[in-house]
């Protein structure tokens, strides 16, 4: 998208704010839906191997989640300089945002992947597998984490291409590298014309495979050059400490708010794993599905993040506000529609996944309790997005915190281990952080304090 049409409009023209949100937010929707689809193809996949199959990739997501925490949070950090500087037009400070994010990211994903590899047994005994669990996917695990340096490059760089208001180049190569993803699982999970059986193991590598196709196109991208946004090979010595300051001062909040998110999903992790391997394969199912309706509120999320950076770099704070209510409105619209459809349709959804009687069960019972909840949990990720593109990281942090620990871990303590509620105690924690969440950061928002949040 131009920047100019993002910037140079009025508050009060609503049909052109609202053709700038659609047209950043609709690419945004179709990649993540097609990445949430990928993964659950891939459990359906692997779901007919059994409940140990699914279980063995869905113990090792949250170690891995939370592995790539640190590089979402330098992604958000990047998102805002990178939005800010194009806003005020200032192509040397965003070039240069570019090629630290890239370095930074490229040296500590090796740092932190190496001993995740070498520990991966141990990992997943701490996440309470059996040996059963881990012999199914203890290859799978240490490809995926192989994977992540490559996945970390990748989403640094389409980070930086959403800063820059371009929504649409990460798509397209989501879709190719999500249809080679669904291709080489089925040749490989499942052994197809003449290719090895590998079963969760071919998961992972396809999986990996697509990644690092999605990587070769994204850099060589930026090495053409993309907008204003170029990479050139004589300024990978160029360090400045100033630029990278801005971005890792962005990017701490967000970092705490995903050690906190992570680290919380990690323990409630560990109490729903000890209600037994089919129930954990329900709940796993349940959040693959979860994942899906994440989509929608992700997406809007990105499209605040970039409008309201550029509005404020562009010192537009009234036109900033007025893109985050937009944003929120068409968010919640969407949001409305998909908890519908999961409410009528929960126990055909949730059938796709597995054939087990009892995960379909519980499952099915899981997914009309998160239709209930889809307004507000897309809502949160739209302020929260909103927020983070003006800089003002804190507020979603804080809102983790009181969310997940106040209220998912407690709750999940209380309601499964104490008034025995099993998978449905779990899930109504779920819920209500989400709700708790919501309200503290539409309170921030109206507050209007984070427009005047200095980069």
């Amino acid at each position: 998208m131009d920047t100019a049409s993002v910037i140079g409009i009025q508050s009060n023209d609503r049909k052109q704010l609202r053709k700038n949100v659609i047209s950043i937010a609709w690419p945004a929707v179709t990649e993540l839906i097609l990445v949430s689809l990928v993964g659950a193809v891939d459990m359906i996949m692997v779901g007919r191997l059994g409940a140990a199959a699914i279980t063995s990739i869905g113990l090792v997501n949250q170690p891995i989640f939370l592995i790539m925490a640190v590089f979402q949070a330098l992604n958000i950090g990047g998102i805002a300089v990178v939005s800010r500087a194009i806003g005020s037009k200032n192509y040397e400070e965003a070039n240069s945002a570019t090629r630290h994010l890239i370095i930074v990211t490229a040296v500590l994903s090796v740092i932190l992947v190496t001993p995740a590899i070498l520990l991966a047994e141990d990992i997943y005994k701490f996440m309470g597998a059996d040996s059963q669990v881990i012999a199914t996917g203890l290859n799978y695990f240490r490809i995926a984490l192989f994977g992540i340096i490559i996945q970390n490059l990748a989403l640094s760089i389409a980070a930086i291409l959403m800063g820059c208001g371009d929504t649409r180049t990460p798509m397209m190569i989501n879709v190719a590298s999500n249809i080679v993803n669904v291709i080489m699982n089925y040749l490989l999970i499942f052994g197809k014309f003449g290719l090895p059986t590998l079963g969760v193991t071919g998961a992972g590598l396809a999986t990996f495979l697509a990644r690092l196709l999605a990587f070769t196109i994204l850099i060589s991208i930026l090495c053409k050059g993309r907008g204003e946004i170029k990479l050139y090979l004589k300024d990978w010595l160029k360090w400045d400490s100033k630029v990278l300051n801005k971005v890792i001062r962005i990017g701490i909040p967000s970092a705490m708010e995903q050690f906190v998110l992570r680290t919380g999903n990690l323990i409630f992790v560990r109490v729903v794993a000890g209600l037994g391997t089919v129930i954990y394969a329900a709940h796993q199912v349940s959040l693959s599905i979860l994942s899906l309706s994440f989509t929608s509120g992700m997406a809007f999320g990105m499209a605040a993040s970039t409008l309201i950076g550029q509005s404020l770099g562009a010192e537009k704070r009234n036109l900033a506000e007025e893109y985050g209510k937009e944003v929120r409105y068409l968010g919640s619209i969407v949001s409305t529609a998909i908890g519908v459809l999961f409410f009528i349709f929960s126990k055909e959804i949730v059938s796709l996944f597995s054939n087990d009687p009892e995960v379909i069960k519980n499952a099915s019972f899981v997914l009309k309790m998160i239709a209930f909840i889809q307004p507000f949990q897309s809502s949160q990720l739209i302020y929260a997005g909103a927020l983070r593109g003006a800089g003002d990281t804190k507020w979603p942090l804080y809102s983790t915190m009181a969310g997940i620990w106040g209220i998912r871990i407690t709750l999940a303590f209380i309601l499964v281990k104490v008034m025995g509620l099993g998978l449905r105690g779990a899930w109504l924690g779920i819920c209500i952080d989400q709700i708790i969440r919501y309200f503290i950061l539409f309170g921030r928002f109206k507050t209007g304090k984070w427009k005047y949040i200095k980069v």
